[in-house]
């Protein structure tokens, strides 16, 4: 049981990640034909920097579930925040550093996809 439990929040929290990813992608592609590369590129990178690391926390912190296991659950939810913080600034520092961008489609992009996140519960229904 505690299985299907597991698998099931996972796929909930893929589900959630990949409508993040859809979502920035779709406005990176939209920079990019309105304003050109460098526009699209940096904006690729500002949905990279919101969706990896919440792909990384969802698979971290679903790892485990159940009753029995209620100590291990708290302490992948924790660790996957701290990954997925570590993993944010990691990010956004190899691209200040590495890239060649613009700010504004970057924050925009990353923002897009972190309010994609926190409005979840507005579009994603509890069975």
């Amino acid at each position: 049981m505690s299985k299907v439990l597991a698998r099931r929040g996972r796929w909930s929290a893929y589900k959630l990640v990949l409508m993040q990813a859809a979502i920035a992608g779709g406005a990176s592609v939209l920079f990019f034909v309105v304003w050109g590369a460098q526009y699209g590129v940096s904006a690729l990178a500002g949905a990279a920097i919101a969706v990896l690391p919440n792909f990384v926390f969802a698979t971290l912190a679903f790892s485990h579930s159940g009753a029995s296991a209620a100590g291990k659950v708290l302490k992948t939810f924790y660790w996957g925040e701290a990954v997925k913080l570590l993993l944010t600034i990691a990010l956004f520092s190899l691209v200040f550093i590495n890239l060649k961008i613009v700010f504004m489609p970057l924050f925009v992009c990353y923002s897009l996809a972190l309010l994609v996140h926190w409005t979840a519960p507005l579009y994603f229904k509890q069975k």
